[in-house]
């Protein structure tokens, strides 16, 4: 059996292909676009015309290359940009009546459950219990957790393009903008810190996003090759505090030019990188590992536990 996973996320909409069977997956297909479907309008609970276009858009380009592959089923998720906007379902409805295509709005608890499941299967935890941060544009789940279970698991409605459109107004970041982004954190993030003292989770396991791209930079600077079906990608403390600085002092189009740096993360990544920073920080994380797997892979896997159970 062939299915269709797709995740309409805040700045990003994937889509993965995959032949199912009883015990194992192949993945046929990948593909990513940069919808940006929160810009301009995430902070004010809409999604505006020019960026229904560009979902509009990319989901029949989707479903052109959904009907080439004779998909038996698709499995469709919408996240914060959409639950949180009060034209979110009206684009979840017009996208059925286009395509066909059924969406599912999630809640963000189950977004974090999903990209738990994503993340455990791409890496063994172990019997210390590690932090696992998912930066969306947004939203941010946080899952604490070891190879046993999830202890305790929360999205936090402040993604990064929700953190752009408030804070990072000039370019480079100033110092006083990162101030205000430190102190929005603390206020913000009150409960994850409360959380984390009772569990002292020791490494931070990021997934997607932002850590894919610092993984890139990280394995351009050092020469390394990534075998495409890795599922645990490069990155540790040492490397993440040799990136930070430079991406925070360069304008767009030096960050641009940064080997490993992609135009869709570019923007993103550098909020990104100071919650990052804060969070191993404040917290007194030893150590940062990346998941290649999040969310889309989590349904993925979702969908396999399900036929694996018929």
């Amino acid at each position: 059996m062939r299915i269709a996973v797709i995740d309409l996320g805040t700045n990003t909409f994937h889509l993965v292909i995959a032949e199912v069977e009883k015990d194992s997956h192949t993945i046929l297909y990948r593909d990513r676009k940069p919808v940006k479907i929160g810009e301009k309008g995430i902070n004010k609970g809409e999604i505006t015309p020019q960026a229904w276009e560009r979902a509009l858009h990319t989901i029949l380009e989707f479903k052109e290359i959904i009907v080439k592959h004779d998909i038996s089923e698709i499995f469709a998720t919408a996240t914060s940009a959409i639950r949180s906007a009060n034209n979110g379902e009206a684009l979840a409805k017009e996208i059925y009546r286009l395509t066909g295509i059924e969406i599912e709005i999630i809640s963000g608890l189950r977004e974090a459950e999903l990209i738990h499941l994503g993340a455990k299967e791409a890496l063994d935890f172990g019997t210390e219990k590690s932090l696992i941060m998912d930066i969306g544009g947004g939203s941010i789940e946080f899952i604490i957790a070891d190879s046993r279970k999830a202890y305790w698991m929360q999205s936090f409605e402040v993604g990064c393009q929700r953190l752009i459109e408030r804070f990072h107004k000039n370019d480079p970041i100033t110092s006083e903008e990162m101030d205000d982004l430190h102190e929005f954190f603390k206020n913000e993030l009150t409960k994850l810190f409360e959380v984390c003292k009772e569990h002292q989770p020791t490494t931070l396991i990021g997934c997607s996003g932002a850590f894919d791209t610092l993984s890139d930079i990280h394995c351009v600077l050092e020469e390394k090759t990534i075998d495409e079906n890795e599922t645990e990608l490069p990155l540790d403390i040492p490397a993440f505090n040799g990136i930070y600085p430079e991406l925070i002092k360069k304008n767009r189009k030096e960050r641009l030019s940064i080997p490993g740096m992609i135009e869709m993360r570019v923007d993103m990544i550098v909020v990104a990188c100071v919650l990052i920073d804060f969070i191993i920080c404040k917290l007194s994380l030893s150590d940062i590992r990346v998941s290649a797997y999040a969310l889309k892979e989590g349904i993925l896997f979702n969908v396999l536990r399900k036929f694996q159970a018929r």
